[in-house]
């Protein structure tokens, strides 16, 4: 064997000590001069490629000695960039699975109509029921089937086995005994549609309330009051039915008077469904005007430093408590109802003589119970039809001058200038609401309580109610509002 060295001849492989020590430094001398100038040419073509390279494509990244790549080879970096975009978008959809299954902050819009449109039909059906009051229709039915009852006698037969339990009745003895059956038809229509009509209403509303939780297009809470309204509107059906079993029994009325439901059973049904509409009306204005806010969070902080003014707390105040007193005049109009208490003084402002009829009338011992008198006040209050409507008189013109009052409140003084317009609409409303009903409450009485008049002043009161309430509902922002709108003036900057 031997080497071969670059133009060089071939040398023995292993030469004397004497020959390789003579010729090992010319042999790298020679080495280095025919191989340095192909280096140099090698690497002066290395860098032209690099300059061409860098102007047509983008230039390749060093890898590092840690990267995977660099042990795996250079599809590595795909094949991850692959897999984490593929667990991104799976981290996305499970995020978007559990932002459906979770109840969002504020509740859909269709949800706030929904509720009006609820509240609405709760007001046609007290209307409704006041008019199956004053053509004494409500004891024509005297059995209670929540199912079966959704459907009118069919048959002659049914009709003769309906017209026959009626005629068992004390309604029937005392007052109705000369009605046919095809009078008996007219006022079993009345009932029967005020009945179907709240079954209507527990439907609609009860079953819409589970599609919106499932479906999570409500907050929270309104979740929880949409099922307390909708216990609320079975629980009314129940104290319904309790009123009008009041009247089919002898027992709970004086012998020989004239048949009717217990004032307190039917005091209890109205307020029930005063309290049912008012929440849900309440319940759909907070939606709508929680979505306002939200829209506009500039505009909508000045509006909260305007209503958290000192100067506004009295007004506030002052509303709530004219809210609760119209609420208890209508109560004291319940009484006066279920009492017949309207057909007695029908003149105005006078009772009678005086203004007040005489004290021993108003404080009957009749009414007492008890043999110490000790039940003498309160009965004669909720029992003595002069009292009751004596009580109604002063409870109506007290709300009458207390919404003048907050009138001219509102138009003077340090809240005239930083009432906001909304609030002083609703001032307005509530003036022209409580004026329609005390005209309408006056003619109910003079004209000694014709059937459209006193239907009309039943509606006038729970429109009073409402303009309270909205007017209340526009001076005052919920605490979970309030965070949403500072959430939503944080994000404004990033935005």
């Amino acid at each position: 064997m031997s080497l071969l060295l670059p133009g060089m001849r071939f040398v023995p492989l292993r030469p004397s000590r004497s020959v390789a020590s003579t010729w090992a430094p010319i042999a790298r001398r020679q080495c280095l001069r025919q191989t340095q100038p192909r280096i140099l040419e090698s690497l002066r073509q290395a860098r032209r490629h690099a300059t061409t390279t860098s102007t047509t494509a983008p230039m390749r990244r060093k890898r590092s000695a840690f990267s995977p790549a660099f042990f795996f080879g250079p599809n590595t970096n795909a094949n991850m960039s692959t897999a984490a975009q593929a667990a991104t978008q799976a981290a996305s959809q499970t995020a978007d699975r559990v932002s459906k299954r979770a109840f969002p902050a504020t509740s859909s819009k269709s949800v706030a109509y929904w509720l009006l449109g609820s509240a609405a039909s709760v007001f046609g059906i007290v209307v409704f029921g006041g008019l199956t009051r004053l053509t004494e229709s409500g004891l024509s039915i005297t059995e209670w089937k929540p199912v079966t009852g959704s459907l009118p006698p069919l048959t002659q037969q049914d009709w003769e086995s309906e017209f026959e339990k009626y005629r068992a009745s004390p309604e029937f003895k005392l007052l109705n005994s000369h009605m046919d059956l095809n009078e008996f038809k007219k006022i079993y229509y009345m009932e029967w549609t005020h009945r179907l009509w709240g079954r209507f209403i527990g439907l609609s509303f009860v079953i819409p309330t589970a599609y919106f939780i499932a479906r999570r297009r409500v907050s929270v809470p309104m979740a929880w009051s949409l099922v307390g309204i909708s216990g609320l509107i079975g629980f009314q059906g129940f104290i319904g039915w309790w009123m009008v079993k009041s009247g089919l029994k002898d027992d709970l009325f004086a012998p020989g008077s004239h048949p009717r439901v217990s004032q307190y059973r039917l005091t209890a049904h109205l307020a029930t469904a005063f309290v049912c509409y008012s929440w849900m009306l309440l319940a759909g204005l907070s939606i709508l005007r929680t979505r306002s806010l939200l829209a506009n969070p500039a505009t909508s902080t000045k509006l909260v430093e305007t209503l958290r003014h000192p100067n506004m707390a009295p007004f506030r105040r002052s509303v709530g408590a004219l809210t609760a007193l119209v609420f208890t005049t209508v109560l004291s109009g319940a009484l006066v109802a279920g009492l017949d208490a309207g057909l007695i003084y029908n003149e105005f402002p006078k009772m009678g003589l005086g203004l007040t009829p005489p004290a021993t009338e108003l404080w009957d011992k009749f009414y007492s119970r008890k043999e110490d008198g000790s039940d003498l006040w309160w009965r004669n209050m909720l029992e003595n039809p002069s009292l009751v409507q004596l009580d109604h008189r002063i409870l109506a013109t007290t709300t009458f001058c207390s919404i003048l009052a907050l009138f001219a409140y509102a138009r003077r003084g340090r809240v005239s200038a930083i009432l906001p317009k909304e609030v002083r609409k609703g001032v307005n409303g509530v003036v022209h609401l409580v004026c329609l009903q005390v005209a309408l409450g006056i003619s109910t009485l003079i004209y000694i309580v014709p059937v459209p008049l006193a239907a009309a002043h039943q509606a006038g009161a729970l429109a009073l109610l409402t303009g309270t309430l909205i007017l209340g509902h526009r001076l005052r922002v919920p605490k979970s509002t309030l965070r949403l709108i500072q959430k939503e003036l944080e994000a404004l900057p990033k935005k």
